[in-house]
């Protein structure tokens, strides 16, 4: 097995998460266009495509601020994407360095929204067993969660 560095690491694992965040984003909202129909069950009830706009943070908090605060998001997931980096290598282990990437992967995913969109783009919605979960959230959330709860177990 072909040894890696650490920045390779970070940098491979955070283009993995984005290339598929990216992926999946232009199938549901140009291909599928879920932004116009809305909802669509893929396996009801657990998983659902459902659109959502996040304009503010987790759970959408902050939503109402003025439109600088997308700029002002996408900057800071920027910016702290760039200190988890530097983190990540000078801590010179290739589980944080894989989790790091993980996260910056998702952080940028979610900043590319930002600036495409104006808002994150959420989707996938999953509930049970007669609780409807209100919420949607999309690859690069989940990333950023797997990545983070990676980094605190092994840091």
């Amino acid at each position: 097995m072909a040894r890696f560095s650490n920045l390779s690491l970070i940098f491979l694992s955070s283009l993995g998460v984005l290339l598929a965040d990216r992926f999946s984003k232009l199938m549901v909202i140009e291909f599928i266009d879920l932004p116009t129909i809305g909802r669509v069950e893929i396996v009801p009830p657990f998983l659902n495509f459902v659109m959502a706009w996040n304009r503010g943070v987790n759970f959408g908090i902050g939503a109402g601020g003025p439109e600088t605060m997308r700029w002002i998001l996408a900057a800071l997931a920027v910016a702290i994407s760039i200190g988890l980096g530097w983190w990540a290598m000078r801590r010179n282990k290739r589980s944080i360095s894989i989790a790091a990437g993980v996260v910056i992967g998702g952080a940028l995913g979610n900043a590319w929204d930002r600036v495409q969109y104006g808002a994150v783009a959420d989707f996938l919605n999953m509930s049970c067993c007669g609780v409807e979960n209100p919420y949607a959230f999309n690859i690069a959330d989940s990333a950023i969660f797997l990545g983070a709860v990676t980094i605190a177990i092994k840091a």
